[in-house]
């Protein structure tokens, strides 16, 4: 099966984990599959290619507009690729009514310049499949289709037991692990999710370790942020200096997973959008790669449905501080609750898992609703 992924793909932002994932496994399942475009020198394991005739499907991934190409390749995808072989699929809830969220947005036209309709006409003349990665879409002419996954295979440190896992977690020297907290992902709409982080890891800072926060413009309000009026790009420099937060700038795809790795605790956090519908990100399943406990910032229902119910004990109640604490007191446990979670994870969200839902819709005849 022939599958082209159409979209921007860049070694900084967005999906290209996931897209990287995706082609791996398909080369494993005897699958060929390829990014729309020219080669990329920064990306060197994406196969490329122009020529989308011959595809059993073609895949969008829509998160911003320059993920959509333009003419010609465009209309020459819409001339030689039936309707039923194209798939929409909407990574941030595009095709849904506007809403709002705190200071996010679905459809922020201030940034982008596209309203809600514009966005809805694009995907629905792209894709005669529309999908968004959430187990309930709101529309009820939207597939589920999570698109992101977990891949057992990567999982950094692989350990046969909690014990063992316990021991090497609190054993690890300075040098390897020089953190108690690492934060990954730039800052869009996640301040009002990092904030009550900060303040609740305050109590338990010392014992904890220094917090390592890595993504774009944590350090201060970018400029283009004051002009435009927009809001949802906020920072307090200063609660970060008081707590000797590190922060860096963004840092390649390929080198998140060893940078969790670097520290004790690795919060999982969904912008205020995402989490109202509930969809999933990249980052969602690629934490539980890392050698390090992940800390769901996520509601419980959503946690116990996707990660399974060992990983509510991955979730903090009120007081974060305390909750650092708790897993450090219990390691075993702690680490017990991370491997049965991988296990969930692997036995439902699994990479190859998702490219036999793309097998399915692959051999439809007709426009498929779902494939969750």
């Amino acid at each position: 099966m022939k599958i082209v992924l159409v979209g921007a793909h860049d070694a900084w932002t967005r999906s290209t984990a996931t897209v990287h994932r995706y082609v791996a496994w398909g080369r494993k399942l005897g699958h060929q599959i390829a990014v729309y475009g020219r080669p990329n020198p920064e990306l060197p394991q994406l196969p490329a290619t122009l020529d989308t005739s011959d595809a059993d499907l073609v895949v969008f991934l829509v998160q911003v507009p320059h993920d959509i190409p333009g003419m010609p390749g465009i209309a020459r995808m819409m001339d030689r690729i039936p309707r039923e072989k194209r798939i929409a699929l909407d990574l941030w809830g595009r095709f849904n009514e506007t809403v709002r969220i705190d200071h996010d947005f679905n459809h922020l036209e201030k940034f982008d310049g596209h309203p809600d309709w514009e966005w809805k006409q694009a995907m629905t003349a792209l894709g005669g499949t529309i999908l968004q990665p959430t187990l309930k879409p709101r529309r009820a002419d939207v597939g589920s289709f999570l698109f992101h996954g977990f891949d057992p295979k990567a999982v950094d440190k692989p350990f046969d037991s909690a014990k063992e896992a316990a021991e090497a977690w609190l054993a690890g020297d300075r040098g390897a692990r020089p953190y108690g907290v690492v934060y990954v992902g730039s800052n869009w709409q996640r301040w009002s999710q990092v904030k009550p982080f900060l303040e609740g890891y305050r109590r338990s800072a010392e014992r904890v370790g220094q917090m390592c926060l890595a993504g774009w413009d944590w350090a201060e309000r970018p400029g283009w942020a004051r002009d435009m009026g927009i809001a949802g790009v906020d920072t307090d420099p200063d609660l970060l200096a008081d707590l000797r937060v590190e922060v860096r700038m963004g840092i390649r795809f390929d080198r998140i997973v060893p940078l969790l790795g670097q520290g004790l605790f690795a919060p999982v956090i969904h912008r205020p959008l995402f989490k109202e519908l509930a969809l999933v990100t990249n980052r969602t399943f690629e934490t539980f790669e890392a050698d390090c406990v992940p800390v769901l910032m996520l509601d419980r229902n959503f946690v116990e449905v996707i990660y399974g119910p060992a990983a509510l004990r991955l979730v903090p109640g009120e007081d974060v501080g305390a909750h650092l604490e708790s897993l450090l007191d219990d390691p075993e446990g702690a680490w017990e609750a991370v491997l049965e979670t991988r296990a969930y994870l692997a036995q439902h969200h699994s990479i190859d898992g998702r490219l036999r839902q793309l097998e399915e819709l692959a051999s439809a005849d007709v426009p498929a609703k779902a494939a969750s």
